[in-house]
């Protein structure tokens, strides 16, 4: 690897989890990009030596961001970071509309990538993207980075064996065209990321109730809950329980899950103190939206502790004001402690 140290730039760097995992691995990240202005304070809050550049990268021209950045073309020690916004290909079965407009983006990522050939390129999002890698552009993606002599590493991994307590399955993409030796980050099976050892009473998280608000920057504000909620939460088994308990109850039980006792088991679950978290979503604050209830307490996951699990220090500070926009940015976000693990294998490249 050259000697010179790395910097990178971050497309689509939303509140920043990629930038401040390859900061940590100590690659300098130059500036992030993304079209969303809400994330701008928080990203520039927590990467103090990294630049927001609010721009639409469908729009954003080449000279843009030289200039903005300093960048030149060939670099053989710059990285081009593209996680792009992924609900489009996601193999979650949702109303698709208004992920539609977002879901060529890889393609536009390709452009920036074709025009400054930078010495290594990296891609993290749903797996659905490599199932799908005809519709969505990551072949012909693929076929680009080898037409420039870019050997390419892929696959789908899975978060919770590089340091998060997920079950987050994530395709990832290493490209370089200086080094050929690349490889994905070795899978660290023989640990286990658990629950336990990221929230709860243990980890500083005190005990809180459904709806509190927590006006200092730890964040440790929990949803609201309907008073049925409350019941339903109340009445399920705690450290992993399930609907069962009061699925039978004709004013308790869920209208669509009436007769259907074992469809989609984890709605209104609670998560299990010795398993990974379930994947963390843009709604994990909601009881109602997947396994997302607190082991113990009768609620819904915090902002903080939703943050924790994607690994995010207890110091990154959330700027924006509406906890519904920061539950989405959080779990929108790469995993710091991922990047980091990508970031390093960078670096370590012989």
């Amino acid at each position: 690897m050259p000697g010179d140290k790395l910097k990178a730039i971050d497309f689509f760097c939303s509140i920043g989890g990629m930038t401040y995992g390859f900061t940590k691995a100590g690659i300098d990240v130059i500036a992030g990009i993304d079209i969303d202005h809400s994330c701008k304070e928080t990203y520039e809050y927590n990467n103090k030596n990294s630049k927001f550049i609010e721009a639409d990268i469908k729009e954003y021209t080449f000279e843009d961001l030289k200039k903005d950045t300093g960048i030149n073309e060939n670099d053989d020690n710059l990285v081009f970071i593209g996680c792009s916004p992924c609900q489009y290909w996601s193999i979650i079965k949702t109303d698709k509309t208004k992920s539609e407009k977002t879901k060529n983006l890889l393609t536009d990522f390709q452009r920036f990538v074709e025009h400054f050939k930078p010495g290594y390129v990296v891609v993290e999002n749903v797996p659905g993207i490599m199932k799908r890698e005809r519709e969505s552009g990551l072949a012909h993606f693929v076929e680009v980075l080898q037409k420039y002599d870019y050997t390419v590493v892929k696959d789908v991994l899975n978060a919770n064996y590089y340091g998060v307590p997920q079950t987050r399955r994530r395709f990832t993409l290493i490209a370089s065209r200086t080094n050929k030796g690349i490889f994905l980050p070795k899978p660290d099976k023989n640990k286990k990321y658990l629950i336990k050892n990221f929230i709860g009473e243990q980890n500083g998280f005190p005990k809180i109730k459904a709806g509190h608000t927590d006006k200092t920057k730890f964040k440790h504000s929990s949803a609201g809950l309907s008073q049925n909620n409350l019941k339903r939460i109340k009445l399920t088994k705690k450290n992993g329980g399930t609907r069962e308990k009061w699925g039978k109850d004709e004013n308790l039980q869920i209208d669509a899950y009436k007769g259907k006792d074992y469809s989609f088991r984890n709605v209104y679950g609670r998560m299990s103190w010795d398993k990974p978290a379930p994947t963390i979503t843009t709604r994990f604050n909601s009881l109602s939206n997947g396994r997302f209830g607190h082991p113990e307490e009768n609620r819904a996951l915090s902002l903080r502790e939703g943050a924790m699990l994607q690994t995010f220090p207890k110091s990154y500070d959330f700027k924006e004001k509406s906890m519904g926009k920061i539950a989405r940015q959080i779990g929108n976000a790469v995993p710091p402690e991922l990047a980091k693990r990508i970031a390093e294998q960078l670096i370590n490249i012989d």
